[in-house]
Order: C-alpha cells, then structure tokens, then sequence
C-alpha cells in the first residue's frame, strides 16, 4: 500500500489519551464529573476536540487534541485537570493513566 501525504490539522497536531478508572461505588460520579467537564472544554480555546469515554463499567476515558504543546500544557494546567486532582484521590481507584500523543491524521468538522 502506496503512504499518501496527509496533512494534519493546525489545531490537532498532539493531544492526550487519558485512562481512568473509578472505585466501583464511584462510577456513576466520574461519569457525571466528566459529563459536566464539557462545559469546562468548550471555555478552552486551544482545545480542539474533547471526548469524555465510557469504556467499562468503572474504566473511563478522555481523547482531546490541541495545535500545539503550548494548548496541551494549558489544558494540563486547566479547570478540568483540577477537579480531576481534588476529586480524583476519593473517586478513583488509581492514579489516572495519562499519555502524550502526536496525532497521525484526523477528520475534523469543516466550518
């Protein structure tokens, strides 16, 4: 298979893949933390897109991108990461996984 050149967004180029997973009594409030966290999301101007994920019965997940490692780091610093830090110890049952990633291509909605 030939690689063909793709051209990756200028608002998507790195992102996070962030797994966390909920104490069993708590699942149901990180469900509902990170459903009212889209309102946080939308205030943040280098963040591109954010997804809230439900993978499991506790096991849960956000995929976010941003242009740059500067909108990255911002996020890092922002409102949804501090409630995930005041909240996390009571509601998950570890540290949450959180990776760095470069995105490879993506498929964005056109304005």
């Amino acid at each position: 298979m030939a690689r063909q050149k793709i051209t990756i967004p200028a608002n998507a180029r790195v992102g996070l893949l962030v797994r966390l997973e909920a104490k069993p009594e708590h699942a149901q409030e990180l469900e509902e933390l990170l459903t009212n966290a889209l309102s946080l999301a939308r205030e943040e101007t280098g963040t591109t897109v954010w997804f809230a994920l439900r993978l499991g019965p506790t096991t849960f997940g956000i995929f976010d991108a941003f242009g740059d490692d500067q909108d990255r780091r911002a996020h890092m610093e922002g409102k949804i990461a501090a409630v995930l830090r005041a909240e996390g110890p009571r509601l998950l049952a570890g540290n949450p996984d959180i990776r760095a990633h470069d995105v490879l291509a993506a498929k964005l909605p056109t304005a």
